[in-house]
């Protein structure tokens, strides 16, 4: 996460047009007639929510303005799918913002980073699974849930890096060009929390993942002749 300060005027005003658009997306597509009707949805929705929020407490915040954080957001994806996702990672930001862990003003741009970024990769690389329809239940947890985080992860680093150089505002340190080792500290930690995650509900409660086709990945194994 990156401080509002380090953010120039432009980067601020765009990261927020982008982020609202897809939070107005999100809005539109969201399935809020069967949300309401169903009591389970909402409490996966707020308990989502909230399990991002407590995540993004556990952090490391620096002097430069940068903090260190796990995302979340492939699991969460998979079990709410997309458009419940970005809600539910607008109200964990919109809780930082109140208990002053993060300045309001860089809810876009950080939204952009850190919210579209693997909401977007893992709802890609579910759909890329899912065309494919395996009926191997390993291919989801790890195509889905474990690929998908790590991917997100090195992403949003990246994405993150170009934007403090395209800005300038912050001081790039001497190792930066020792910073390619590092991405695996992030990547594999990320990519270990979400496919836990992700085998766990498939494991437990494989009918609270929207992406998750029960009939295909948990049908009874065939038979030949019946025996």
């Amino acid at each position: 996460m990156i401080d509002a300060e380090l953010f120039s005027t432009t980067t601020t005003l765009l990261g927020w047009l982008i982020y609202l658009a897809a939070l107005g997306w999100a809005v539109w597509r969201a399935p809020w007639v069967e949300l309401f009707s169903d009591t389970r949805r909402q409490h996966l929705l707020f308990g989502a929510g909230l399990a991002v929020f407590l995540l993004w407490l556990v952090r490391r915040d620096f002097e430069s303005g940068l903090s260190f954080h796990f995302i979340g957001l492939t699991a969460v994806t998979l079990l709410l799918d997309w458009p419940l996702a970005m809600i539910a990672a607008f109200l964990a930001q919109l809780g930082l913002s109140v208990i002053g862990f993060q300045d309001f003003t860089a809810i876009g741009p950080n939204g952009v980073l850190l919210v579209l970024i693997p909401i977007a990769v893992t709802e890609a690389c579910a759909l890329l699974v899912e065309r494919t329809q395996p009926k191997n239940l390993f291919v989801y947890i790890f195509c889905a849930g474990f690929f998908p985080a790590a991917l997100a992860a090195l992403l949003c680093v990246l994405a993150s890096l170009g934007v403090l150089l395209a800005d300038g505002l912050y001081p790039m340190p001497p190792w930066l060009e020792q910073f390619w080792g590092y991405l695996w500290l992030v990547m594999f930690p990320e990519a270990f929390i979400n496919g836990t995650a992700v085998t766990a509900l498939v494991v437990f409660y494989p009918d609270w993942l929207e992406t998750f086709n029960r009939s295909r990945y948990l049908q009874a194994p065939w038979k030949d002749g019946g025996s």
